[in-house]
């Protein structure tokens, strides 16, 4: 029966318009991943120019943002100059940047820096793919920012944006602990382990002790043996 063809066409045809919806509704930037929330996989990776090594665990305390891009990526030439100005808006603020050069050569990497002008933050190299591959990259670019007591806090694949960043790292920075250490910092003329004595004069070597009070000149002091 006709009928019958219909309702098992529609049934059929259904869940693939259901599906192809839900499609036009997600962001293709947004991809699902385990890592905000967790612990940043650490890594120790050598800077592209100085060869310094730079370790994740040294930055504990502080708003890390890393970048992973390659000189093949055409996206990471959008994203370029947003980066290097976020860089340079919290330089000095606690927020350190990284570049980290994915499935390219060192040689490529410079090059390609030198070709966008410079950059207002350290690249670093990831030879083995390790640390890409701990951080599942899909490839590039991507941005992770790390809060200071070392948790994802946010992924973002593909260009990202200096409005974005400032959303992310800014709130950050407010809820982060106002002196190292999580301590908060004493005022500017408190001295610690020296506790304050109010009414107390400071001791002067050469001057007598007076405890507030004031000498009285020109009374002599008694003499027991003079009045005898």
């Amino acid at each position: 029966m006709n009928w019958k063809r219909s309702a098992a066409g529609l049934g059929i045809g259904l869940p693939v318009v259901a599906l192809l919806a839900y499609g036009l509704t997600v962001d293709p930037d947004v991809i699902p991943s385990p890592l905000p929330g967790k612990e940043a996989p650490t890594f120790a990776l050598t800077m592209l120019e100085s060869g310094d090594t730079i370790r994740l665990e040294e930055h504990l305390g502080h708003v890390v943002v890393l970048n992973f891009w390659a000189s093949w990526c055409f996206a990471c030439r959008i994203e370029h100059f947003d980066l290097s100005e976020a860089a340079r808006k919290y330089e000095g603020r606690g927020v350190q940047f990284y570049g980290i050069l994915y499935n390219d050569s060192p040689e490529n990497g410079r090059e390609w820096i030198e070709m966008m002008g410079g950059q207002s933050y350290p690249a670093l190299v990831d030879p083995t793919q390790r640390t890409a591959i701990d951080y599942g990259l899909y490839g590039a670019p991507e941005t992770f920012v790390i809060g200071p007591d070392g948790r994802v806090v946010h992924k973002r694949v593909g260009p990202t944006t200096l409005a974005e960043l400032s959303a992310i790292i800014d709130p950050l920075l407010e809820d982060r602990p106002a002196g190292p250490g999580g301590e908060t910092p004493l005022p500017a003329d408190d001295t610690p382990g020296q506790p304050d004595a109010p009414g107390l004069p400071i001791d002067t070597p050469g001057q007598p002790d007076t405890l507030g009070q004031p000498d009285a000149p020109g009374q002599p002091i008694d003499d027991p043996a003079a009045a005898q």
